[in-house]
């Protein structure tokens, strides 16, 4: 448990830090916020890798699995924040990474089945794919509330702490490219190597996974033949999202909290 209060706490210290950054300007955010990003990112991974010796396997459960997306998402945050000028996108990732690694502890691990190689892989590709078109669904915000506030001609001090709207969006598109990689490998580990994909407990999972597919698809697709952005780019993402969200974690939670299938 200690090594979950500080990782939340450096999640907490380096989110405060770029809050303050950003409250006072772009220029004002600096590097100081990565090392305890930094920190809290390998004790949040180093709690996971404990916990797996126990079972003698990975947990893949409701809040496991939430965690581990928080945990990709919190990576993917500090990545950009440390190579570009997203860094401002660590206040709302941080504090949720700290929030899913504390419900995944406060919850306790459980054993899963074992699980040979193939699903494994198939289940790690699912949980990066989901981690990287939330981070999307998180520059899709931002980019509609950038050029909301560009529109109405409200100069706040947090548009300072991002970058032009061109370079936002084009980061979109490419975190969003990222995820169709992974979330199309997903489908199709899926397909070679889950036993009866359309069963009762999987059919959901798989019906709404595959529309978000195409919505991601068309996106990218309309990106590159009509050149769509702005309202067009976020409103997709959003959908394509929160069915994405519904596929997995939407049946996860119904199947593993509300009635308790394992």
């Amino acid at each position: 448990m200690t090594i979950v209060l500080i990782a939340a706490a450096l999640y907490l210290v380096s989110s405060g830090l770029l809050a303050a950054g950003v409250s006072k300007g772009g220029g004002a955010i600096g590097r100081h916020w990565l090392w305890p990003a930094a920190g809290a990112i390998a004790l949040h991974a180093l709690d996971h890798a404990l916990a797996w010796r126990a079972p003698g396997g990975a947990d893949l459960h409701f809040f496991a699995a939430l965690s581990l997306v928080g945990l990709g998402m919190a990576v993917l945050t500090a990545l950009y924040g440390a190579t570009g000028r997203m860094a401002a996108l660590g206040v709302v990732v941080f504090p949720l990474a700290a929030a899913s690694l504390l419900g995944y502890v406060l919850h306790g691990t459980e054993a899963s089945a074992p699980l040979d190689w193939r699903l494994q892989l198939h289940a790690w590709l699912a949980l990066l794919a989901y981690a990287a078109l939330a981070v999307a669904a998180l520059l899709a915000l931002m980019l509609w509330a950038q050029e909301r506030a560009l529109r109405r001609r409200e100069f706040h001090g947090w548009l300072r702490a991002l970058p032009p709207l061109v370079e936002l969006e084009t980061l979109l598109f490419r975190t969003v490219a990222v995820g169709f990689v992974l979330l199309t490998a997903t489908l199709l580990t899926g397909v070679l190597f889950v036993q009866d994909l359309l069963a009762q407990q999987l059919v959901h999972k798989t019906v709404l996974s595959v529309l978000s597919w195409l919505i991601f698809g068309g996106l990218l697709l309309g990106r590159w033949r009509r050149g769509w952005r702005g309202t067009t780019a976020v409103r997709w993402t959003l959908v394509a999202m929160a069915l994405l969200v519904l596929s997995y974690f939407g049946s996860k939670f119904v199947l593993e909290l509300v009635l308790g299938v394992a």
